[in-house]
């Protein structure tokens, strides 16, 4: 069974991703596919509209066949680390032949060319990058002008001249790092996105609209129907029947008192230790503190924000505030070595068969829940990413009105989704 991974978050599963994945079958001849999925809070470090396991069914009843998460402390990682950490999830599993992500570009040949370059390292591009960081360019800017300059230095024109600045060609080019840094023989592709762009904010007037868009719609309407032209029928069922039940459209604005208790209560240094914070960004933060006119994530933001310090870049670091996530715990070093298990969200007849294979050939332990980890003797690192998990949970549930303590840990108590017959196929 010829098996294709893709790295998702399905906030909310769209039209586009729809594309995305019968677009990624055929261009591999697959037979199967495996979603990697962030959790409960996503790569823009914000919030996920559904919680993990509403999000995905809908992958499930749209065309994937096996769904497993993310852990958080990559998922809610800059680029290099969510890749990382991806990338490596897929090859774990021991069943995946290749991957498809979706690109601005299209082009596989110039994204490998340049990741060739990005993952050795060279000195000249380290320098590069740190004289833009100290020219007071934001990290992607001045990681993007230095492989530029890297490569027409070697004389890649072409390669010089890619649109590395568009979202999904370098999360595309960090796919490919990670690729060549596992070691991993799985074959990548990429399929050109259409129509809506990653971050385009209005829904256009065809079928397909960005997830930022429809977040907007959802918001903005206060009603599921909204987003009905951009999604299939499961996303909508799904998003419908959370809605209904108060679990749904999960935003900042439901983690507010928790996260202005935490950035009350810690001075500046304090905030210095989690990740994302520095660089003085722990006094900006306080010093807008008193300048509030309402207890508002999003206000908090738009005043802290400066071309350094992009929204993704103090999204991240709130959530690290929000769940904990210090520098000292999960620094670089300890993301490297962190991928110590494959926690499975659900499956479909076909990702059964898929979790037979993966029981025989993967690389790491296979979980159905959080509680599989101690019967896995999971210790050290991976307990440890395994507990944060277990706490975006918690959090999770707490800010969506949760009034079962179950709720608090249904990481432990919580099986896969299993959809028997799903409403779509990835080969439809």
């Amino acid at each position: 069974m010829r098996t294709v991974g893709v790295i998702v978050e399905y906030n909310p599963f769209h039209n586009g991703h729809r594309h995305h994945l019968v677009e990624s079958v055929r261009a591999t001849g697959a037979d199967a596919v495996v979603a990697v999925m962030s959790g409960h809070f996503l790569q823009r470090g914000e919030p996920a509209l559904m919680d993990k396991w509403a999000r995905a069914e809908t992958a499930l009843r749209s065309g994937c066949d096996l769904v497993i998460e993310l852990p958080v402390a990559y998922a809610t990682s800059a680029a290099e680390w969510f890749a990382y950490g991806a990338v490596g999830l897929l090859d774990a599993t021991g069943v995946v032949d290749c991957f498809c992500f979706g690109s601005e570009s299209g082009d596989i040949g110039t994204l490998l060319r340049i990741a060739a370059l990005a993952a050795d390292e060279p000195a000249d591009v380290r320098d590069r990058i740190a004289a833009g960081l100290d020219a007071g360019m934001s990290f992607p800017d001045a990681y993007s002008a230095a492989l530029r300059q890297g490569l027409a230095a070697r004389g890649d024109a072409g390669a010089a001249a890619f649109p590395l600045e568009q979202p999904n060609n370098t999360l595309g080019l960090h796919y490919l790092i990670a690729l060549r840094r596992l070691g991993s023989r799985m074959e990548p592709h990429t399929i050109r996105r259409v129509q809506a762009g990653y971050h385009d904010a209005d829904a256009p007037s065809g079928s397909i609209a960005s997830a930022t868009a429809l977040r907007r719609l959802l918001f903005g309407s206060g009603r599921p129907e909204a987003i009905a032209p951009y999604v299939p029928e499961p996303t909508l069922a799904v998003l419908r029947r959370e809605w209904e039940a108060g679990r749904a459209p999960m935003g900042w604005h439901a983690f507010a008192a928790p996260l202005f208790h935490l950035l009350l209560r810690l001075d500046e240094a304090e905030l210095a230790g989690y990740r994302d914070v520095g660089e003085g960004l722990e006094y900006r933060i306080r010093r807008a503190l008193p300048e509030l006119k309402r207890l508002d994530v999003d206000e908090l933001i738009a005043l802290v924000k400066t071309k350094r310090y992009t929204r993704t870049r103090l999204q991240r670091a709130l959530t690290a505030v929000l769940l904990g996530i210090r520098k000292d715990d999960w620094n670089p070093g300890a993301l490297a070595e962190g991928l110590a298990y494959i926690r499975v969200l659900g499956f479909t007849p076909k990702g059964r068969e898929l979790l037979r294979r993966m029981r025989k050939n993967a690389k790491l332990p296979v979980l159905l829940s959080a509680a599989g980890g101690a019967q896995a003797g999971l210790s050290g690192a991976g307990e440890r990413y395994l507990e944060l998990d277990a706490k975006a949970t918690g959090l999770y549930a707490l800010a969506a009105g949760a009034r079962d303590p179950r709720a608090l840990l249904r990481d432990y108590y919580e099986p896969p989704v299993i959809v028997e017959e799903p409403d779509l196929r990835a080969t439809d």
